[in-house]
């Protein structure tokens, strides 16, 4: 198998007070392969996608690693990734292990945790440099760190490559967020109305990204506005049975967030329940309008590619704290 000439190492940030530690840690280390890193600056806002397309363009090496700005890298990082690298050349892609060590389970450290399980993750992943460019780099109309990395990776499977877990180590500290972070998250349901504009109803299977509950907040809303409706047309047994409905699944989905995330406040996690589904919804309607004249990247059909094998580069990811 070829050895990798070097590696580019590409940190795109708006500046968190993260980024120092993440550098020290990255500067003490020692690579048998030639190194660079680049801090590429998102001071006009545009995003991680081409945050990150700025910082690739600009690598040096055949090799272009993707660290997010709040990770800790272990102290053998760089050395494992450059055996991680050495890969045949039908492998444009090697994902690190992301570990996300967790102390008090509140509702955005339950978010957080769902990328140690996430298919080619940008948390830390790395791309054969000519097959960026092939791809055509992150789809910059993603305009969060949510989903644009599973897009380019299904845009480079399609291409004919391989992607593979490789055997570097990074922890994904919870950040510190308000108990009302979860109804910020709801934009994510505009990058996903995107997905399902340019890859088709099968999307979810072909990106190997989890289906959500889409579906439910969808049902959750109809029965709040028909109760809304027919105490309005002064229906009230139509009204209270909606109501009803409605109460029961906000209920069960208030329920499910409790049993997962035990130690989130209680009022914010019963509002933001509450609030969740018409927000969901919301953004998924608007960037389903707004993305209308959206664009496949292939022409043809979309059944080349099967999901991920996980018994490729299978690992187990172990944390004593869970």
């Amino acid at each position: 198998m070829p050895s990798p000439d070097g590696v580019s190492v590409v940190i795109p940030t708006v500046g968190r007070p993260s980024l120092d530690p993440l550098l020290d840690r990255l500067h003490t280390q020692i690579a048998p392969i030639p190194w660079e890193v680049l801090v590429v600056y998102d001071h006009e806002h545009e995003g991680p996608a081409a945050t990150r397309n700025r910082g690739w363009r600009a690598a040096r090496y055949g090799w272009v690693a993707f660290l997010d700005d709040d990770v800790e890298p272990a102290p053998d990082w760089l050395a494992v990734l450059a055996g991680d690298l050495n890969q045949p050349e039908d492998v444009a892609g090697v994902q690190g292990r992301i570990v996300v060590p967790v102390g008090e389970r509140t509702d955005w450290a339950v978010n957080t945790v769902r990328l140690e399980h996430a298919w080619w993750a940008t948390a830390d992943m790395a791309y054969r440099r000519d097959v960026l460019a092939e791809a055509g780099g992150f789809d910059e109309r993603f305009p969060r760190a949510y989903r644009e990395d599973a897009d380019l990776a299904y845009r480079v499977r399609r291409l004919g490559y391989r992607l593979v877990r490789g055997r570097r180590r990074v922890n994904h500290p919870v950040r510190k967020e308000s108990p009302w972070a979860s109804l910020r998250a709801q934009r994510g349901n505009a990058d996903d109305a995107l997905l399902r504009r340019i890859w088709g109803p099968r999307w979810h299977d072909l990106l190997a990204a989890p289906p959500g509950r889409r579906h439910r907040h969808a049902g959750t809303l109809a029965l709040g506005l028909a109760a809304i409706g027919f105490a309005a047309t002064g229906r009230r047994r139509l009204a209270a049975l909606s109501a009803l409905g409605w109460a029961s699944a906000t209920a069960d989905f208030f329920a499910v967030r409790r049993r997962n995330a035990p130690d989130a406040p209680v009022v914010p996690l019963a509002v933001t329940s509450a609030l969740i589904p018409p927000l969901a919804i919301g953004h998924w309607l608007s960037a389903w309008y707004r993305h209308r004249h959206a664009k496949p990247w292939f022409a043809g059909d979309l059944d080349g590619v099967s999901p991920p094998d996980v018994e490729e580069g299978r690992w187990i990811s172990w944390n004593p704290r869970r």
